[in-house]
């Protein structure tokens, strides 16, 4: 049989770059391949130092080759790890830009309960009511909300053919492309994964999924500064970041971390603003009053304080909490000062993200080492 380096690179196309989410033929680790009658031999480079990453890499090399091109071809690999990767690279975007998807935008929040969810929900919906193509990431592994949220609990995302590739087909609902955990649970059931293993979930929603055009695509990250957060900031290219706090001072404590991972030098995402959800409470039947049950302003003062935007405030309001769990974003109703709230909020979010598109370069890369069991971010 004669062989050709053709069908050996796309025999190599089936093979992920450990630690990244391409193959490695997008990401350049194959160097070259030369053939001798029934012999290949192949260059590769690849940026993992691990002895697991690079024995991984040449068994897999071996046995897609044997599989898709010649059961008995005599392959020789040559594997070096390149360590010119951990030199300063200039406005490197980081992670794998995603293909047709314009601005990514994090969500997040320093603390549990401060309604960063919900902020996501109703902004993912508000923009798509503006005519925006949107798409929302439930990136909150061990409590995925938004299938509650957008009424598609039953929903399962189908599996569907590009160029070749099975891919998933998010779940969408009121104009919202959607992926999440939840979708692949059971409703009573614990996500009791280790780091790792959820950010291996967490790539397959990003880079195994078909999202197609979107203007935005939103992330719904857990609450605080931990490792699914580092994982995200290094597969994707995040445009910018908004922060959701409630007034109180123990949510402000924890929003302010939440800024400061972000701000980093080694880090170095855009904060595109500060939400202040829970601002005041206003009754059904006294309509014009405002009672400021957590404090008030607090949010907007710490945006001033950090100088930071500040993108609105967002009352307590029961149909907001209603709407939620019937799934159906209380920004979908008309006319009421919830839509209006949220509308403020989203054309805000919109202006910083078109300031910051204009005034900024992209996001420099960010390398994710281990470091006595801790965590530690590194510019590349």
């Amino acid at each position: 049989m004669k062989l050709d380096k053709k069908d050996v690179l796309k025999a190599l196309e089936n093979i992920t770059v450990p630690g990244e989410g391409q193959n490695m033929v997008e990401s350049g680790a194959v160097k070259n391949i030369q053939i001798f009658g029934d012999e290949v031999e192949v260059d590769i480079t690849i940026n993992n130092p691990s002895l697991q990453a690079r024995k991984k890499t040449e068994v897999e090399i071996l046995k897609i080759i044997h599989q898709e091109v010649y059961e008995k071809a005599k392959i020789k690999i040559n594997l070096k790890v390149d360590t010119v990767a951990a030199k300063p690279k200039t406005n490197e975007i980081k992670g794998k830009p995603l293909p047709g998807i314009q601005n990514i935008i994090a969500v997040a929040s320093g603390k549990g309960g401060v309604g960063k969810s919900t902020v996501t929900a109703n902004l993912a919906v508000t923009l798509a009511k503006m005519g925006f193509k949107v798409g929302l990431l439930d990136a909150d592994i061990y409590g995925p909300s938004m299938p509650i949220m957008f009424d598609v609990v039953q929903e399962k995302p189908l599996a569907i053919n590009i160029d070749g590739k099975s891919k998933m087909k998010p779940v969408e609902s009121y104009g919202v492309k959607m992926l999440s955990i939840g979708f692949f649970t059971q409703p009573n059931q614990a996500v009791i994964w280790r780091g790792p293993m959820a950010s291996k979930a967490l790539n397959q929603m990003i880079f195994d999924a078909h999202w197609g055009e979107l203007d935005f695509m939103l992330l719904d990250l857990p609450p605080g500064t931990g490792d699914i957060h580092l994982s995200i900031m290094q597969a994707m290219p995040i445009t910018g970041a908004v922060i959701v706090s409630t007034p109180q001072e123990v949510a402000l404590a924890d929003a302010k971390k939440g800024v400061a991972m972000f701000q980093q030098d080694s880090i170095n995402v855009p904060v595109l603003g500060i939400v202040e959800n829970m601002a005041y409470f206003t009754p059904a039947e006294l309509p014009e009053n405002k009672y400021y049950i957590f404090g008030k302003e607090g949010a907007k003062h710490l945006s001033e304080d950090l100088k930071v935007p500040f993108l609105g405030e967002i009352p307590l309001v029961q149909s907001i909490r209603e709407a939620g769990d019937i799934g159906r974003p209380a920004a979908m109703q008309t006319a009421t000062p919830i839509e209006a709230a949220f509308e403020k909020l989203t054309k805000n979010v919109v202006q910083e993200v078109v300031a910051r598109n204009k005034s900024l370069p992209p996001t420099e890369a960010i390398k994710i080492t281990t470091m006595a069991g801790c965590s530690v971010v590194k510019k590349k």
